[in-house]
C-alpha cells in the first residue's frame, strides 16, 4: 500500500499539466505577490509599481528617451506613456523633445524626483525582509530569473 501512494506522489510530480508543476505559474504568482507587497509602501510615496520601474531606470542614468526607459522595462511607448505623462503631473520628472533629434523624447528627472530615491531605499529593504533572503540568495535568484528573461526574448 504504501509503495502505491508513493507512486502516486511520483507521478504528481511528473505530470507536466497540474498547475503547481507548472513555471509560468509560480512565476506568475510570484511577480503577482511581489508588486502587491511593494503596493502599499510606494502608496506612501504617492507612487505605483511602474511609476517605481521607471523612476529605477532615471535614478541609475537621468536624461534618458522614452525608448530606452521602454527597452530596459520591456515595455512599449504605448503602455509608457501615460506613466510618465502621470510622473510628469506629480512633479517627478519633465519630458522635453531632444534637439538634435525631435522625434525622441528626453525625459529628466525634476529635483522632487530625485529626492524620491533616498525614500525608495526603505520601500526595497521592507520588501527583502519580507523575503527572508539573504543579498547572495537574492543576487542568485534574480540571475536565474534574468536567464530566463533573456531566453524567453530571443527573437524579439
Amino acid at each position: 500500500m504504501v509503495q502505491s501512494a508513493d507512486m502516486a506522489e511520483v507521478e504528481r510530480e511528473t505530470d507536466p499539466l497540474l498547475l503547481d508543476n507548472q513555471l509560468c505559474y509560480a512565476l506568475y504568482a510570484a511577480a503577482h505577490r511581489m508588486t502587491k507587497s511593494y503596493r502599499p509602501l510606494l502608496e506612501r510615496l504617492g507612487l505605483t509599481y511602474p511609476q517605481y520601474l521607471v523612476l529605477l531606470v532615471l535614478w541609475e542614468q537621468d536624461g534618458v528617451t522614452v525608448s530606452e526607459i521602454g527597452r530596459r522595462l520591456r515595455l512599449d511607448s504605448g503602455t509608457l506613456t501615460p506613466v510618465l505623462k502621470r510622473l510628469e503631473s506629480a512633479g517627478f520628472l519633465l519630458r522635453t523633445r531632444r534637439q538634435s533629434d525631435e522625434r525622441e523624447v528626453e525625459i529628466a528627472l525634476t529635483p522632487e524626483g530625485a529626492a524620491l530615491r533616498a525614500d525608495a531605499v526603505s520601500v526595497r529593504e521592507a520588501v527583502m525582509c519580507q523575503l527572508e533572503l539573504s543579498e547572495p540568495e537574492i543576487r542568485a535568484l534574480r540571475k536565474d530569473l534574468s536567464l530566463v528573461i533573456e531566453r524567453l526574448s530571443v527573437g524579439e
